[in-house]
């Protein structure tokens, strides 16, 4: 009991920290730019006492970006740390399922076709369908037991699918500057979004972050088998339906707006683990949260790195989580090696 007890108050005691680590990257986030402002001008402006200037700065250009990366990298960590769960394996996140990359395709695919603009409702909508078919078609290719091999196998050959189609449809485009405007979509970035993207994103992120946080308590009996969990009266058919749903309509509604930011939620999970432990249904708001910090963070440091021309999120992001990823795989060879042996 009072163990129990003791894992509550340091879950709390992380979930604190990391809010207060949010709240402290925003304001940054707030002030970083061609204009440097205080942390102090920034609540001023945000409270609208400051000058007319840094309201506009603060209220119109940062704070849409700064929104759109706690919301989007929220919804990221939290979809990876629910295919954690769900497929019980510690690789699983919407990046290496293929999930981010058809989402852009769906997306890409409506802007060449020219049904609909980069501020269309129409644009989310294929994003989520794309993610939603890219999901269901790994669960369907790998199976419900499918080891750590075939899932990576099937999320890299439904990831690459969906990276040709993506290009087939840029080669096909006979608008040069469409093309032009979707390759640097594609690198992901949150620069000039305003609070129309808010709006476009916001709706379907909150939603799908929502389904999936009502499944926690059956992330905890699913850890102990699918057959235990059956036992437990949990529909493991509709748990992953739910999930799938919730995933596919957070991180098309994300794409849809920032296009492909890998990694986040591969990364935020494992972080938070080793203070929360291994319960799924514990982990779940603070990878949300582990996520938000992430991507705060590397949208701050794509502003503040010297170079001679803007440095995309999403580059940032998968240049710090391929060598985290090779390292969890490194390390789940060796515990599969100690295990046999």
């Amino acid at each position: 009991m009072h163990g129990a007890d003791a894992a509550a108050r340091r879950r709390a005691g992380v979930i604190g920290a990391l809010v207060a680590l949010v709240v402290l990257l925003a304001l940054v986030s707030l002030g970083i730019g061609a204009v440097r402002l205080s942390p102090l001008t920034v609540v001023e402006a945000l409270v609208g006492g400051g000058s007319d200037v840094a309201e506009v700065i603060v209220r119109e250009i940062r704070l849409p970006r700064t929104i759109l990366a706690i919301a989007i990298g929220g919804i990221l960590g939290l979809s990876g740390a629910a295919l954690q769960g769900l497929l019980r394996n510690p690789l699983a996140s919407p990046s290496l399922f293929g999930a981010p990359q058809s989402a852009a395709f769906g997306a890409v695919l409506i802007i060449a076709l020219g049904l609909a603009d980069v501020r269309s409702y129409a644009l989310p909508v294929a994003a989520i369908v794309a993610a939603f078919a890219s999901v269901f078609a790994l669960l369907a290719i790998a199976g419900r037991n499918a080891g750590l091999l075939i899932l990576i196998l099937a999320g890299l050959a439904i990831s690459a699918l969906a990276g040709a189609a993506t290009a087939l449809v840029m080669n096909l485009s006979k608008n040069a500057f469409i093309v032009l405007e979707i390759a640097f979509w594609l690198l992901g970035s949150l620069e000039d979004r305003s609070f129309r993207h808010v709006a476009l994103a916001l709706p379907f992120i909150l939603v799908g972050g929502i389904i999936l946080l009502s499944q926690r308590s059956a992330f905890r009996a699913l850890s102990l088998g699918e057959e235990a969990a059956q036992s437990l009266g949990i529909d493991v058919d509709r748990l992953r339906l739910l999930v799938i749903s919730g995933v596919a309509l957070g991180v098309g509604g994300a794409v849809a707006v920032s296009g492909t930011i890998g990694f986040i939620g591969l990364v935020a999970p494992h972080l938070v683990r080793p203070l929360i432990g291994h319960d799924p249904s514990r982990l779940l708001v603070p990878s949300a949260l582990a996520g938000s910090s992430l991507l705060l963070a590397s949208d701050i440091a794509v502003r503040i790195i010297p170079s001679t021309s803007d440095i995309k999120v999403g580059v940032l992001t998968s240049i710090i989580g391929v060598p985290f990823f090779l390292y969890l795989i490194v390390r789940e060879r060796r515990a599969l090696s100690g295990g046999v042996a």
